[in-house]
Order: structure tokens, then sequence, then C-alpha cells
């Protein structure tokens, strides 16, 4: 089924074919293999190359208005959102990890290190953000003292520490 398509593309078949070999992510695949059926001699739809690659044909217009405008760089670069505004600067960030760094100010909770920021650095954040920035961005576990036994005799247990570190 060959289809009418208004783009002219540039580089031979060669030429895009030696780019899909060396093509690394699958984005820039898909986008190359466009580039290649609209290339041959009997040219498939646009509708149809979007079918055969399972992207809407809006999308593989963008990709080939990119080509037009700026050649096959423009279309295979893919451009990453710079994500949303930290609520905890990094400024704040950093003083905590320092905090948490010091053996003998621990917190118990993550409400504790909310509570912190708030009272210390004047830095208002959610529980989850605050529980996110500690546990995964700074690495940082709360590790809170287990009560012992009263009726928990200290010698055995001394005994028992010793007898693990021999072993």
């Amino acid at each position: 089924m060959a289809g009418v398509t208004s783009i002219e593309v540039k580089e031979t078949l060669d030429d895009l074919s030696e780019q899909l070999r060396q093509a690394e992510t699958s984005t820039a695949k898909e986008r190359l293999q466009v580039l290649y059926w609209l290339k041959q001699e009997n040219a498939p739809s646009i509708s149809v190359i979007a079918k055969a690659i399972g992207k809407h044909r809006n999308t593989l217009q963008t990709w080939l208005s990119l080509y037009r405008s700026g050649g096959i760089e423009d279309m295979l670069q893919v451009k990453k959102s710079p994500g949303g505004v930290r609520v905890i600067p990094q400024w704040a960030e950093q003083s905590l990890a320092k905090r948490l760094q010091e053996p003998n100010h621990g917190f118990k909770s993550y409400g504790q290190v909310q509570q912190w920021l708030a009272e210390t650095l004047g830095v208002e954040a959610e529980y989850h953000a605050v529980y996110q920035m500690t546990r995964y961005r700074l690495k940082a576990k709360l590790k809170v003292a287990r009560p012992q036994n009263c009726k928990q005799d200290s010698r055995q247990r001394t005994a028992f520490e010793q007898t693990l570190r021999t072993t």
C-alpha cells in the first residue's frame, strides 16, 4: 500500500540501516525505522507505519516535523523534563545530612526530623517529603534502641556475645 508522504528523507537507505544498527535506545530505533520506511520506493503511509510501530500517527508527525526543522539530530533528541521544584532546599538537605552523621544527636522518627527542619532551619515540609529525602536521597535509616527486659541476666548476655564473636 503506497502512501503519499510530504517528507523528503535526505539520508540514504544504507546510512539509515547503519544508524539503525548503531542505535542504543528503543526510541531512537523507532524514529530511525520511520525514516527508513519512508525512504523506501513504495513507502507506506504514515498511518500504516504508526500502526506497525504501535504509536499514534500524530506522534510520527511530531517526529517528522522535528526532522524537517533540524534534521536527524533534532529528531533523535529526547528532551527530559527538569522535574518538580524541591520542597526541601539543597542547603537544608546538607544540614540534615551533617546532623544525621553526628553520633550523639539521632532522631527517633521521621516526624522528629520534620519538626527539627521546621524549628531549626525554618523549612516546612510534609512528612512524606521528609521521609523520601531522609530514607532515599540521604540513605539514612533511623535506628531506635530496642528496650531490654529487666529480668535479663547481663553476665549471661555478655558471655553469649563473646561466643558469637569467636565463631
